[in-house]
């Protein structure tokens, strides 16, 4: 696992490139902490920071092909890399047992198509001088990020941002689209990124450059494909049990610790029961506790950790959440207005001290309709003339936000995508009772994934909604929040669970076999019946949350003070007025603002951050002794 970045294109000496890429380099320290490493030619420079993880010794970066004219920096794993290894054997020189070398020579037979054979999270940056061109690739799934800026005689690219807020010439202007669609949806979408002039390289994306014509993106792969014919529910299930065993078994390869969080939910408690059964040793497993009872799943991850026979280490805390807010801003990139982030940074500090690769369950919930706001959906009541919703919608506008009644109607007025939308993002308009003084045209709240439903096409609509969230929420919450989290104390995070080929087979599967009798991951749940405890399948979804609300009312409630203060950098984008309602609500208990007024926070410190310098350096690692304290 690493950080890459670097450039192709801008005319500089050997020297100024050096400085440069070392600058770079150095602003992504936590993601590689083992080794650097750079490949500087003309109108082109390749950097990395490596975490060193399978072939110790032999796999520092960059890597060439036999000529030294192809030549590859890389982050993430290729799982099947053996398999490919044995095909490129009989006509390329292999030198090292890394998976990054086998980039570098299917580069030569495939060229930009090479994506196709690759398994596993991935971006990558590939040079070759023969055409003086650079190819960027990205993962089907998002796991692993990569950002780019076209300059005006080139590009470049990293795998955080921080490498080109490091560069003086960057430009830092904030897109104001991209500070309403965070607000909106708690993250920056790709291809969207908070600067102007960047942009995200979306998963199952590949980008190209050479200087006659300049960048050049497409995509290589998508989760939308058809619905799967099922004659046989059992062969079904069957299929499902094999692909989610050979997942986990593909992502065990490691010559460092490695281990997994678990949460004692099905997606976790699969992929450790998986791992039991493949291995030898005694699987590591990871939690967090909180003592809020209904935020901690610690005793039953604790219970399922003993009838699985694991190595368990869980940690009760107490957070101290005023002195961790900042750290949560300064740790992504990109405002991050997710909360949970705060305990998957304290759960991956955890881990690290035992295992530098860790194993997670993430993913589970998209592709078998695991989340509660689908079943919430479903059983509510629609308009289903246009009318009647134009009617509720005017009815519900005119009325007072405090006003009861104000958000049924609206919901209401809704259509089943505008409905759905509501469950996943905040208004953010002022008509729509936000903190926005305008709103976008095409980011009103009933209307902002509609990009993603429309390229869902006709599969039911829990399958829409799945590959919504797949191609949206995925990417830019859940795997943003783990990466950042995971790499600012340099410990790999493996997704088992969205291994392509099972994505590819789950997706593909009608609704009917995932939302079954009231109750999300119906086929999942068949297919690994025996294979997890009993207690797994009656835990109530709890997800990975924070007591938001009551912090707002005691420990985070001077930070809302300071908040309110006109000169706080957040009101270059949003109104004060409708930010203090927003604080009168929750504190009165009238409404539960805590989502909205923790967005609005981290983007005041994530801005306070930016303008002291503070994410063009590298992360220091969490200590937690002195943010948490063990009950």
């Amino acid at each position: 696992m690493c950080g890459i970045t670097g450039y192709a294109g801008w005319k500089r000496d050997a020297a100024d490139s050096e400085a440069t890429l070392s600058t770079m380099c150095a602003a992504i320290l936590h993601r590689g902490p083992n080794e650097e490493g750079h490949h500087i030619g003309e109108g082109v420079a390749l950097g990395m920071r490596r975490l060193s993880v399978i072939d110790v010794a032999g796999g520092s970066q960059p890597i060439s092909n036999e000529d030294g004219t192809v030549h590859v920096v890389f982050n993430g794993e290729i799982y099947n890399h053996h398999a490919l290894r044995e095909r490129l054997a009989p006509n390329h020189l292999l030198r090292s047992r890394s998976d990054t070398e086998v980039l570098v020579h299917l580069y030569e037979e495939h060229g930009a198509d090479m994506v196709h054979h690759l398994r596993g999270m991935f971006a990558f940056a590939i040079w070759d001088d023969k055409t003086a061109k650079l190819t960027v690739a990205r993962d089907r799934l998002g796991i692993k990020p990569l950002y780019y800026w076209i300059t005006p005689d080139g590009v470049a690219f990293a795998s955080e941002l921080r490498s080109l807020l490091a560069l003086e010439e960057f430009p830092r202007e904030i897109d104001p689209a991209a500070v309403h669609e965070y607000l909106a949806l708690g993250y920056v979408p790709d291809p969207a990124c908070i600067f102007k002039g960047v942009r995200k390289l979306p998963p199952g994306h590949v980008l190209s450059w050479d200087e006659e014509r300049g960048v050049e993106v497409h995509r290589y792969w998508s989760a939308v494909r058809p619905e799967i014919p099922v004659a046989d529910e059992r062969e079904a299930v069957e299929e499902l049990r094999r692909l989610v065993t050979d997942a986990v078994a593909s992502h065990l390869e490691s010559d460092v610790p490695l281990g997994a969080f678990l949460s004692g939910g099905i997606d976790s408690s699969t992929v450790v029961a998986q791992m039991k059964q493949l291995t030898s040793s005694r699987v590591e497993t990871f939690s967090i506790g909180f003592e809020e009872k209904e935020f901690n799943e610690a005793p039953h991850a604790a219970s399922v950790a003993r009838e699985l026979g694991t190595k368990h280490t869980e940690l009760i805390v107490r957070p101290d959440a005023d002195a961790l807010i900042e750290q949560v801003a300064r740790t992504y990139d990109e405002p991050f207005g997710d909360s949970s982030a705060l305990p998957t940074m304290l759960v991956s500090e955890l881990a690290r001290r035992h295992v530098t690769v860790a194993l997670s369950g993430d993913g589970g919930d998209e592709l078998f309709g695991g989340y509660t706001r689908y079943a919430d959906l479903e059983a509510r009541q629609e308009i289903g003339s246009p009318t009647l919703r134009g009617i509720a919608r005017s009815i519900g506008a005119s009325l007072p936000h405090a006003t009861y009644g104000r958000n049924r109607l609206l919901d209401l007025s809704r259509t089943r995508r505008g409905r759905y939308a509501a469950t996943v993002a905040e208004a953010v308009g002022a008509h729509e009772g936000g903190v926005l003084r305008v709103t976008p045209s095409g980011l009103e709240l009933d209307r902002i994934l509609d990009r993603w439903f429309n390229e869902a096409g006709d599969r039911d609509f829990l399958t829409q909604m799945t590959l919504v969230d797949i191609a949206s929420y995925l990417p830019g919450d859940i795997l943003t929040k783990v990466d950042r989290a995971s790499m600012s104390v340099s410990l790999e995070a493996r997704v088992p669970l969205l291994d392509h080929p099972l994505v590819e087979f789950a997706v593909g599967l009608p609704g009917r076999l995932k939302r079954r009798n009231g109750k999300g991951k119906w086929i999942l749940r068949e297919a690994i019946r025996g294979l997890v405890p009993d207690s797994v399948f009656h835990q109530p979804k709890r997800g990975f949350g924070v007591p938001l609300g009551r912090w707002f009312r005691q420990e985070l409630s001077h930070r809302l003070e300071t908040l309110l203060r006109p000169d706080r950098s957040v009101y270059e984008h949003v109104d004060r007025d409708s930010v203090a309602r927003l604080v009168r609500e929750h504190r009165a208990g009238r409404r539960d603002h805590s989502q909205m007024l923790w967005r609005v926070l981290v983007l005041d410190l994530w801005l306070e951050a930016l303008a002291r310098g503070e994410l063009a350096q590298a992360l220091i690692s969490i200590d937690l002794s002195s943010v948490v304290s063990p009950t």
